[in-house]
Order: C-alpha cells, then sequence, then structure tokens
C-alpha cells in the first residue's frame, strides 16, 4: 500500500469512530437475523421481509445526515457558528416532522406492506410482528439521524461511536434474554432494538442541547428546513432508486422460493455489514471536502476525493479476499437448513466481487455529497435503476436463474455506479 499522506492519516482517523455512527441499523439488523436464523426459516424470511421495508424507512431519511453534515461543515468551515448551530436545530425539527407521522403509518400498514412485498402464511405473520413492533422507534431512529449530522459536520465522530455502541451493545443483550429466556420470539427481537434506538435518540438530545444553543432560530423556519428538503428531494431519489434495487431483490427472492429468500437475507446482511467500513471511509470525504470548499479551496477538496477513492480501493480489495474465503463458513453462523447454506454461498462469492466497484462507488458518493452534488446523485440513481430492470424481468421470466441471477444484476449495478462516479467527480472538482 502507498505511504499514507497527512490527508490519508485525517480520512483513517475519522474512518476508525465513524464505524460506530454508521453501525446503528445495519448492526441492529446484523444482530437479529444471527438470532431470528436460529428460530426457523420461516422467521428469518419474515424478518427479510421487514428489514427490507425498515430500510426504506430510515434510508429515505438519510438526508438528515448527508444534507445535515454537508451544510454544518461548509459554515463552519466560513467559520459561522452560529449558522451552523441553526442548520442543527432545524435538521431536528425536520426529523420530528418525518418521525411522529411515520411511525403511525408504518404500524397500521405493516401487513399490506408485507404483503406487497411478497410475504404469505408463516412468512407474512412474523414481518408484520417485526414491521409493526420496530415502528415505535422511528421517531428516535430519526432524532439519531439529524444528530449525526450536527456532529460529523463538526469533525465530531468519536461521540456517535460511544453512543451506537452502547445501544448495540444495550440491544445484544436485550434480544439474548427476550428471545431465548423469555421466548417472546419475533417480537422480542424487534422490541429489543426499539429499546436500543429509544435509548439513543435521547441521550444524542442530551449531548447536543449545548451546541444548539448557540442557534440564533430555534422555532421552525421554512428559509432553514428549505434547504435540507431540497437536498433531501434529490437524497431521496436516489435513495428510493438504490432501495428500488434491494427491495425489489428481496421481492424477487421471495416469488422463488423460502430458502433462496432466507439466503439473500443472510448475503444482504453481509453486505450492509461490508458497506460500513466502506461507508466509514466516504463519510470522511463529506466532511473535509464540504470544509475545504467552504474555504474556497477547490484543489484541496480535489486531493481529498482522489485520496479517499485510493484508501476506499485498497480497503475493498482486503475485504473482498477475506469474504471470498470465508464464504462457505459465513452461511452456517445463520441457519443450519442446507438449502439456505447453498444458495448463500453462492451468493457470497458473487458479493466479494461486488465489494471491489463498491469500494469506488462509496467514494465518490461521500465526495460528491460533501460536495452537494445532490441533483447528480439523484437522477444518476434512477438511470441506474433503469438499466437493470431488464435483468429482474429476466429472472422473473426465468426463475432458475435464482439468487446468482439477483446477485449479478446487482454486480452490473454496483460496476455502473463506480464509473459513472468517477467521472463525474472528475468534473465537479475540476480546477
Amino acid at each position: 500500500m502507498p505511504r499514507l499522506s497527512s490527508i490519508d492519516r485525517r480520512i483513517l482517523a475519522l474512518a476508525l469512530p465513524a464505524l460506530g455512527s454508521l453501525a446503528v441499523e445495519p448492526v441492529y439488523i446484523l444482530v437479529d437475523t444471527a438470532i431470528v436464523g436460529r428460530l426457523g426459516t420461516d422467521q428469518l424470511a419474515g424478518l427479510a421481509i421487514a428489514a427490507t421495508v425498515l430500510s426504506f424507512v430510515f434510508a429515505g431519511a438519510n438526508f438528515l445526515t448527508y444534507g445535515t453534515t454537508e451544510r454544518v461543515a461548509r459554515r463552519l468551515g466560513a467559520g459561522d457558528d452560529a449558522a451552523a448551530a441553526n442548520v442543527g436545530v432545524q435538521a431536528m425539527w425536520l426529523s420530528l416532522m418525518f418521525g411522529l407521522p411515520a411511525a403511525p403509518l408504518l404500524f397500521v400498514g405493516a401487513r399490506p406492506i408485507a404483503r406487497l412485498f411478497g410475504a404469505t402464511g408463516d412468512v407474512l405473520e412474523h414481518a408484520e410482528t417485526y414491521l409493526s413492533l420496530s415502528a415505535i422507534g422511528v421517531p428516535f431512529f430519526l432524532v439519531t439521524l439529524a444528530s449525526q449530522g450536527v456532529l460529523r459536520g463538526a469533525s465530531n465522530y468519536t461521540t456517535p461511536l460511544w453512543v451506537l455502541l452502547g445501544a448495540n451493545v444495550a440491544n445484544l443483550l436485550i434480544e439474548l434474554v427476550f428471545v431465548f429466556v423469555l421466548d417472546m420470539g419475533v417480537a422480542g427481537s424487534a422490541l429489543s432494538t426499539v429499546i436500543a434506538q429509544v435509548g439513543a435518540g435521547l441521550v444524542f438530545l442530551a449531548i447536543l442541547r449545548p451546541q444548539l444553543a448557540r442557534a440564533t432560530v430555534r422555532a421552525p423556519s421554512l428559509d432553514g428546513m428549505r434547504p435540507l428538503m431540497s437536498a433531501g428531494k434529490y437524497l431521496l431519489l436516489r435513495v428510493g432508486s438504490m432501495l428500488a434495487v434491494f427491495g425489489g431483490s428481496t421481492a424477487i427472492a421471495a416469488r422463488i422460493d423460502k430458502p433462496t429468500l432466507a439466503a439473500h437475507q443472510i448475503v444482504n446482511s453481509m453486505l450492509i455489514f461490508l458497506a460500513l467500513v466502506l461507508d466509514a471511509l466516504a463519510v470522511p470525504a463529506q466532511t473535509i471536502v464540504a470544509e475545504e470548499l467552504g474555504k474556497d479551496d477547490v484543489a484541496t477538496a480535489a486531493h481529498v476525493a482522489k485520496r479517499s477513492a485510493r484508501l476506499s480501493l485498497w480497503t475493498g480489495v482486503g475485504l473482498a479476499a477475506v469474504l471470498a474465503a470465508l464464504a462457505p463458513i459465513v452461511p452456517h453462523l445463520f441457519s443450519d437448513d442446507g438449502a439456505v447454506i447453498d444458495r448463500a454461498t453462492g451468493a457470497l462469492w458473487l458479493l466479494s466481487l461486488i465489494v471491489l466497484p463498491a469500494a469506488i462507488a462509496f467514494a465518490h458518493d461521500g465526495v460528491l455529497i460533501g460536495a452537494g452534488d445532490y441533483r447528480f446523485l439523484g437522477r444518476a440513481a434512477f438511470a441506474y435503476l433503469a438499466a437493470v430492470a431488464p435483468i429482474a424481468v429476466l429472472i422473473l421470466i426465468v426463475p432458475s436463474l435464482g439468487i446468482a441471477g439477483i446477485w449479478g444484476g446487482l454486480l452490473v449495478w454496483m460496476t455502473l455506479r463506480a464509473f459513472v462516479n468517477d467521472r463525474r467527480t472528475a468534473t465537479v472538482l475540476a480546477p
């Protein structure tokens, strides 16, 4: 690996605690997958449906983190602390405006939504149980997203690390008791996650109170929210397109057979976990690029982009090698069903290939978010969705393509993202 520059060291210094701030929902789901997988294939398949729906909700609200990070960092880079605090206050109001209505809607709509994704019979019952109970934690999780944006914008990645590490440990311990001691099954898994989310949201609010006290505008302000909502519009298109890819892949797996759906959940959980590591390198680039552009220093921002992509690629190579070696072993950690294990093993080998273009795509995502290039990110994501839609249709027509067809399509999708994002970064940060 090439010698580390000062930019590399700063990215890595922020990347290590960033893993904690990124880990909250994926690790919740990964823990839930490992525990629920021991309850049975129907329960695991039900979790696959519920986790996909929740990913739509939480990823759709990630503009609360990304948009807030970029705007706070730019204002701090320009030396305006009060304006940065104003952004944080409006982000909190937005998290409540979205989270409070979303919770009852998700609770009431849990069953029809799960059915829409292909759940039937016992799988539907388990999906509804997990989804309806998880609705309680939605407002608190959205507060957590906005809080992370404020802290990331100030280059404070350590505080989220400790708060979310505590939340994940609490989730694991409570879930083990609820599921295996109190025999609460899928309901116990969902409730333990809700308890952890509520605790994390309340702790973040307490921590941020002194920082947000610097704001000059504390009431809800349309003018203050409008830039975040504008960024959110394109980020929502981006996330919606991405989730259509992942949601569509889950829906296709559900229509093949239950072992394929369960195996897909295992591999999807691993993808989310690996994405944490790559995102941990991309997120610092958001903050640093936004800071440098706040100082009108495009040359340094472009240098940060190059170093971020290089670090991410080296990391991706290492992750891909480890995953390829462990592919026959990992499925046994989640299931005892031979059909599930066979399908998951093949898909994990494909995932090891996907990690390589993902490293490039993620790094440039971070840079472009830091540059505030939301319109491009939204439109490009929709174009990628349109490009791989024929693959989804082909798998539905020829179900024998199975899980290999699903993850082969995801490989094509990720490669497109990597190539186009690389070209766009060179254009946006051109001298």
